[in-house]
């Protein structure tokens, strides 16, 4: 008699990522400038200053970790380790995804949660939460130069961001060609966004509502923005929305989650 076995088919979708803190930072207080002034002088002056963003906050780092072989008990049959692993770190404000319905973010859906958007994952949202939406939730006025428009772009071709689309890339097995989704490229050590390296897309789930930041992990050894050229390599790095606005000083808190290849 023979038997056939029958394996169950599921996607690899992301796990929660285990995160240690090592430091958070913001830029110093630049000292002030001064000139003489004179009665009955007028006097000319260019004032040239830095200001925080009060959108967006940071992170960085090194990613590590195995691709494993483990039943449901999380008993490992075995495991591989990565030196330089492939991937994705998501960062999100919900705690629960349903890694199977990701789709690009969509700066124009309709800004309604229909069946029509559920089922349009592994491509582009259309009926979900839109720019407009996206903005307002974090008191962001439409013509502010750190707004969400004014950092990722469906080409890559904003200002700050280089001009670059991001590269090819997979969720819970959905594929996502290059240049598909919202991007834009976080700066190296040269302070400035370098084609192929610190990639971030725009990601968004109908059920929950949510956006999610994913920065697509680099191979390579690559200098950050925080290096000299030499050392201070990092796996990624990502920016995630805050409303720093007004009087708002209330922290957020982000889920991490990896998918390693």
């Amino acid at each position: 008699m023979t038997v056939f076995l029958a394996a169950s088919v599921m996607a690899v979708q992301p796990f929660g990522g285990q995160t240690t803190f090592i430091n958070s930072t913001r830029a110093p207080i630049d000292e002030a400038g001064n000139w003489t002034a004179l009665a009955g002088n007028v006097t000319e002056l260019d004032i040239y200053g830095y200001s925080p963003t009060q959108t967006w906050q940071g992170y960085y780092g090194n990613v590590s970790g195995t691709v494993q072989l483990a039943d449901a008990n999380d008993n490992v049959m075995y495991n591989w380790s990565l030196a330089s692993p492939e991937g994705e770190v998501y960062a999100s404000e919900n705690g629960t995804i349903d890694w199977t319905k990701i789709q690009c973010f969509n700066f124009t859906a309709t800004g309604l949660k229909t069946g029509e958007a559920e089922a349009n994952w592994g491509n582009t949202s259309l009926n979900g939460r839109n720019l407009t939406q996206l903005e307002a939730d974090y008191n962001i006025a439409w013509d502010d130069v750190d707004g969400v428009n004014e950092t990722f772009s469906l080409l890559g071709d904003h200002e700050s961001g280089g001009g670059f689309v991001h590269d090819m890339f997979y969720t819970n097995n959905l594929q996502f060609t290059a240049g598909e989704c919202l991007s834009t490229t976080i700066f190296d050590s040269a302070g400035n966004a370098t084609e192929g390296h610190f990639q971030e897309v725009l990601l968004y789930e109908p059920d929950s509502d949510s956006v999610i930041f994913a920065a697509i992990l680099d191979e390579e050894d690559v200098s950050g923005f925080d290096g000299d050229g030499t050392n201070e390599f990092h796996d990624f790095e990502m920016l995630v929305l805050e409303d720093g606005h007004g009087t708002d000083r209330d922290e957020r808190t982000y889920y991490f989650y990896v998918e390693l290849e």
